[in-house]
């Protein structure tokens, strides 16, 4: 299922929301242009000195051909493994190695991984934005972005594979608008067999289905190999955004979906 637009029209100009959107597809411009080339090399044996995995690698090397791209993704991408042990190793760079808590949240894999969390940023960040306020909704995203990494990151305290993408924070986002539109209406993409229709459906049964094929997927990712998609990080971020909106909604906003719950007494 794929979420074109929803009907629940924001009381003000979403200016986070746009200005994330923007830097995220400035960011992922300036990935492009780094050669996709494997051109250079990676020191894997300082990364092994310090007992840090490259599951993909089965036998043992002193180094690796990467490319320019992918030497910025591990620049600037979150390594659990290198962030734990604390020790910046190659490629390094000329910040503190917290920082890349943030900038991997920039960061994207290839056109379909920032054009499918940029299409759900815009769908379901505004209304959002518009029930936070502008200041409160970056903190909040930013919030479960970095809950969203440590959540990852748990399961590959020793990794050497970068994690990057939005995704973690925009799960967020989407926790908060179930919790406050559950009801709102989203116009949906859904592919039966050979034909294509398009459909409204209530946010609280597109996101809940959302979250439900986080948790299987994730499920059944557990104890896989090597990169792929982050599917606790998604899992992370959903969890903290439903939470967390308690605190950062605006005073008189109802969370429509708990008071929901509440008068029914489940």
């Amino acid at each position: 299922m794929i979420p074109l637009r929803d009907y629940r029209p924001s009381r003000t100009f979403p200016a986070v929301t746009v200005a994330l959107i923007i830097i995220n597809l400035l960011v992922f411009s300036y990935q492009l242009t780094k050669s996709p080339q494997e051109t250079l090399t990676l020191d894997v044996s300082a990364w092994r000195a310090h007992n840090l995995s490259f599951a993909d690698l089965k036998r043992p090397v002193s180094y690796v051909l990467i490319s320019p791209r992918d030497e910025f993704t591990f620049a600037y991408g979150f390594i659990p493994g290198e962030v734990f042990s604390g020790v910046d190793l190659p490629p390094k760079i000329a910040l503190p190695l917290w920082i890349t808590l943030f900038t991997s949240m920039f960061m994207h894999g290839g056109l379909l991984h920032i054009l499918g969390n940029m299409l759900y940023l815009w769908i379901f960040g505004d209304n959002v934005e518009d029930a936070m306020g502008h200041g409160r909704f970056l903190i909040f995203y930013l919030l479960c972005g970095l809950i969203a990494t440590a959540t990852q990151s748990v399961l590959s305290l020793h990794s050497a594979v970068p994690q990057i993408g939005a995704s973690g924070a925009i799960a967020g986002v989407l926790a908060a608008y179930f919790m406050l539109y559950p009801y709102s209406r989203v116009l949906t993409l859904i592919p039966i067999f050979f034909f294509v229709r398009l459909i409204p459906i209530p946010a609280v049964i597109l996101l809940g289905f959302w979250f439900l094929f986080q948790v299987i997927s994730g499920a059944g990712s557990v104890g896989a190999s090597g990169g792929g998609v982050a599917f606790f990080a998604h899992i992370g971020g959903f969890i903290a955004g439903g939470f967390l909106v308690f605190a950062f909604r605006k005073r008189g906003v109802p969370v429509v979906l708990w008071e929901a719950v509440r008068r029914r007494r489940w």
